[in-house]
């Protein structure tokens, strides 16, 4: 038997099972796909002579992330590659705006839509290398943030930290409109807020812009050399060198619960796999509590707030294998790893409204990325690994555009929507379907399919948006990794701080089993957050 059991391989729960497994407990993680990673994977799938990123590509906030920088992957193989451009929004006209690695690059490209937008971009930098590492340890903390966030609170306990304070609550369209005189400086802070479900008139939307922004200024947008599954494999190594056990194809279908304790799990298969101590799940809140838990061993209170739990956009990607690089209008576009494709924030307002409303955007704002162009393992050269994803509603009432997609994502639903998302790309970069060797489609349906913690595609494990974050999420009153049953833990992205690769949720709910048993100082300094 072992000391704990951890339900799914993803990256949280890799993360969670390399740190328990650090501090000498016995670990076993169960895996219901056949094989680790859960939304952090690679394949030849598309083309074999094409790597692509199944589900997520670009790793900023693995970049950053403590937890992962205390794990030292490099010794399991790990290496990063950065494209020459960290991300790029063309515009119709030829215009665009271009993050660049180097901040005075960056600068010297907004002040060709305003001069002053240099200065403003060197100061919103300013800004972050002053309180950035000490916010990103905040935020990769259990809440509350004591130690990072007592830090953070003396850097801005004067009146210039109350106006950053209201900054970062700001929707991001107003940030962009009181910061730069020109569009650039806009257009990369809007683009960077939908990567996550907030629309650009989203309370706090600014600050979350803001965050991509900067990390994308410090650390880039990078990825790992040969594909994203290349970081799975080093966690899944550091694991097993650790004495961890992996099991794939091994779906759990309850916790099991005695006295009020988590004391193992049933897997479909009808085995028990005990744990002498902790149970940590790499699941989604609902998927947890109604689905493995079960209500009689939960409070009404929590129930309820269930049914109030938001899920994020769902999402809608097509992987290419193109035969050439991607004939963007705007040049500077070519270098980029990721380019923000939407008629401006004018058209990022819309594309967000639409959701809102529950219509299928009939000119989608799509995230693309050029893999070959950060990582030229990807495909052959002078080729590219391209792929791009968009939002659609979580629940659809109708189709903004002429193809009538009903949100059953069959295969009607998936070509129109996948010819609309090649057709919103054509404008931007005329004879780009010329280009298209070889497409696949992941539809919302698909993405869940492949990793049931993206329901309908929700890619964050529920809403980014203020009212479902910290001590909100996943429900009002929690914002830490301990669940109403002793013994069990939640450490996937629907725990505090939520989505993206950088494995806090699997550290906290790791440190959270190992506090309860008094084990906490085995951690080795250097992987504490």
């Amino acid at each position: 038997m072992p000391d704990a059991v951890v339900i799914g391989a993803g990256p949280n729960g890799l993360v969670a099972a390399n740190l328990l497994a650090d501090a000498g407990w016995s670990v076993e993680v169960l895996e219901a796909q056949e094989e680790p990673g859960g939304a952090v994977r690679s394949d030849r799938g598309v083309h074999p002579d094409y790597v692509s990123d199944v589900f997520s590509a670009f790793y900023p906030l693995a970049a950053a992330s403590p937890v992962l920088a205390g794990l030292d992957l490099a010794a399991e193989g790990l290496r990063w590659s950065h494209a020459p451009s960290v991300l790029a929004h063309p515009l119709l006209d030829g215009r665009c705006a271009v993050l660049e690695r180097r901040v005075q690059d960056t600068c010297a490209g907004l002040a060709g839509f305003a001069a002053a937008d240099a200065d403003a971009w060197e100061d919103l930098y300013r800004t972050w290398a002053r309180v950035g590492p000490d916010l990103v340890q905040a935020l990769f903390t259990p809440f509350p943030p004591i130690r990072s966030g007592l830090r953070l609170a003396t850097k801005l306990r004067t009146s210039a930290g109350l106006r950053m304070a209201r900054q970062l609550a700001l929707p991001v369209r107003r940030l962009g409109e009181e910061e730069f005189a020109g569009d650039g400086g806009r257009l990369l802070l809007a683009g960077n807020a939908l990567h996550a479900d907030l629309a650009p008139e989203a309370a706090g939307s600014g600050g979350f812009g803001w965050l991509m922004s900067m990390l994308g200024q410090s650390h880039g947008f990078p990825v790992p050399v040969g594909g994203a599954g290349v970081l799975t494999a080093a966690l899944v190594s550091r694991l097993r060198r650790k004495g961890g056990v992996l099991r794939c194809g091994e779906r759990v279908a309850s916790v099991v619960v005695r006295g009020g304790t988590a004391v193992g799990v049933r897997t479909a298969a009808g085995e028990t796999v005990g744990a002498r101590r902790a149970v940590l799940a790499d699941t989604s809140a609902p998927a947890l509590y109604r689905d493995l838990v079960g209500e009689e061993h939960l409070p009404s209170r929590l129930l309820r707030d269930l049914e109030r739990f938001q899920w994020d956009f769902a999402t809608f990607k097509v992987d290419w294998a193109l035969t050439g690089p991607v004939p963007w209008t705007a040049p500077q576009a070519t270098g980029a790893g990721t380019v923000h494709v939407a008629d401006g924030v004018d058209g990022l307002t819309r594309f967000a409204a639409q959701i809102a409303m529950g219509q299928v955007p009939d000119e989608p704002f799509a995230l693309f990325g050029q893999m070959t162009t950060a990582d030229p393992t990807r495909s052959p050269a002078g080729t590219e690994s391209a792929w791009a994803y968009t939002h659609v509603p979580q629940h659809i009432t109708s189709d903004a555009g002429p193809d009538r997609i009903t949100g059953r994502w069959d295969t009607g639903d998936q070509e129109a929507m996948a010819d609309r998302i090649e057709a919103q790309v054509e404008r931007f970069a005329p004879g780009f379907r010329r280009l298209i060797d070889a497409r696949r489609i992941l539809a919302p349906t698909t993405l869940q399919a492949m990793n049931e913690n993206l329901h309908n595609g929700a890619i964050n494990n529920g809403t980014t948006a203020l009212h479902q974050q910290a001590v909100f999420r996943p429900t009002p009153g929690t914002g830490r990794p301990e669940t109403p049953v002793k013994g069990l833990y939640l450490a996937s992205a629907a725990a505090h701080p939520g989505g993206g690769v950088h494995g806090a949720p699997g550290a906290n709910a790791a440190r959270a089993a190992l506090r309860a048993h008094g084990l906490h100082a085995l951690l080795h300094r250097g992987q504490r957050v």
